[in-house]
């Protein structure tokens, strides 16, 4: 596709020269001697390039680079100027002008000029792509869920993105808090700006402090050049601190100056560097306990707990379960080329009953395990991984369903009812048989369908 290339210049001949020229070499081309016309084009079609003279009526060169860049900041802009206005061409570089070239230019020196403007233009456009890309990614609506408490969660990230506000997420292992900070970031006006990430327990504190901080040259053995922290790379945009639990001392001190300040030094710096960051921070430990303890400073966790958002363990919102299922399904039936089409209800009950103690991260991989490994058309029971097919995890998830305030008495006998129905149902209301499978006797069995005045049909 051939880039678009905006010309605006109020002299008729270097108009046609430039139209000519750079068709010539392969480019579309819009020529415009009216400055307002311009800009109204840019507003209605996807330009890479604009070049402009300086000096023209109605609007100057300078009038509309300044516009171009306050609203179109990916287009490069090049500025064509009489020679001996150097000055203006240097002022016109200072406002955010691409190059500039001087009337009479050579065609070489354009066409260079141009070519390096393209180039530009197509980093821009890839990296707006990859913006949104990630945004569509990482958006509010990819988090699967319709539950109560995920409802709530939602609720929390819509309410909590538009602000500059500090987030702490808490949270079990595998339940999505990187994905509920992303979220954060790109519903936010900071989607544009950088998301950086660091796992705080997956560092030493000596590295980790040098990761977060930065560190100039010589300031401990190895340290050959400065580099840059993540809070330098995330400036601008959010930084995302996993697992802000596992902090020692020394750093939980060194965050909270920043969260106060929005500056620090590198590890063997004197120079104070100020940032404009976002702090999402994530933890799979009760930090106010944490901080009864002892282990976790009072006045950092005040300044991190700004706005909390809890995310709940896959067992307290069972009925996402079947939408996650769906949802991994259809991405490893893709990435694997597999013509796997759905589960059994067997085995979306059993997926449904079992505990999840590693959650979403633990159920993603078992899809994608039953995806390989199924032959069928149908992801069935026996296509299950053993743990999920546990009689005794099965039952306690069923026990975790129960209300936390229940009378024991009725609700043993309840239970007890629905067993003798079921066993009754299962072996076609033969009685023999339902006492059987209950490892009862066939009279203590009768006593029971009296009791709980059930009804069988043989």
């Amino acid at each position: 596709m051939a880039h678009n290339i905006l010309v605006l210049d109020d002299e008729r001949n270097y108009l046609v020269v430039l139209e000519a020229l750079l068709e010539e070499a392969g480019y579309s081309v819009t020529a415009l001697s009216d400055p307002e016309l311009a800009l109204t084009y840019l507003e209605e079609s996807e330009v890479d390039v604009l070049v402009t003279d300086m000096k023209m009526p109605k609007l100057s060169g300078r009038e509309v680079l300044e516009r171009v860049h306050k609203d179109y900041p990916h287009i490069p802009v090049l500025i064509m100027t009489a020679f001996g206005s150097i000055e203006s061409a240097v002022e016109a570089m200072r406002l955010g002008a691409f190059d500039y070239i001087s009337k009479p230019f050579s065609n070489e020196e354009l066409m260079l000029s141009i070519a390096k403007a393209t180039q530009l233009a197509d980093m821009h456009r890839s990296n707006r792509l990859l913006r949104e890309n990630l945004q569509d990614r990482y958006g509010l609506h990819n988090i699967i869920g319709n539950s109560k408490a995920m409802m709530h969660v939602l609720t929390m990230v819509d309410k909590a993105a538009p602000s500059r506000s500090t987030v702490l997420v808490e949270g079990e292992s595998g339940t999505g808090k990187e994905l509920i900070a992303r979220a954060i970031h790109f519903s936010s006006s900071r989607k544009d700006q950088p998301f950086v990430s660091v796992n705080c327990m997956a560092l030493s504190p000596g590295v980790l402090e040098s990761e977060l901080f930065g560190h100039e040259k010589g300031s401990f053995t190895g340290a050959v050049a400065s580099r840059r922290g993540r809070f330098e790379l995330a400036d601008g945009g959010t930084l995302f601190l996993d697992e802000i639990g596992e902090l020692t001392p020394e750093l939980q001190v060194k965050l909270l100056r920043v969260l106060q300040e929005r500056k620090f030094e590198r590890v063997g710096g004197t120079q104070e560097i100020e940032v404009d960051i976002r702090i999402v921070a994530a933890t799979n430990v009760d930090l106010a306990e944490a901080v009864k303890e002892g282990s976790f400073r009072e006045d950092l966790y005040y300044r991190l707990n700004v706005v909390r958002i809890d995310v709940p363990p896959l067992r307290e919102r069972r009925e996402d379960i079947p939408l996650l299922a769906a949802h991994f399904l259809q991405k490893y039936c893709e990435e694997n080329n597999s013509s796997v089409l759905a589960f059994t209800p067997d085995a979306l009950n059993y997926l449904t009953g079992y505990e999840w103690p590693g959650n979403v991260r633990q159920l993603q991989n078992v899809i994608e395990r039953c995806v390989v490994l199924s032959s069928g058309e149908n992801i069935d029971v026996d296509d299950l991984p053993a743990e999920v097919c546990d009689e005794e995890s099965q039952f306690k998830s069923a026990v975790d369903l129960l209300p936390a305030e229940l009378n024991l008495s009725d609700t043993l006998a309840k239970i007890e009812a629905a067993l003798v129905r079921r066993a009754l149902a299962r072996n076609d209301f033969v009685k023999v048989k339902a006492a059987e499978s209950l490892g009862i006797s066939k009279s203590l069995f009768q006593y029971k369908l009296k009791k709980y005045k059930v009804s069988g049909h043989k």
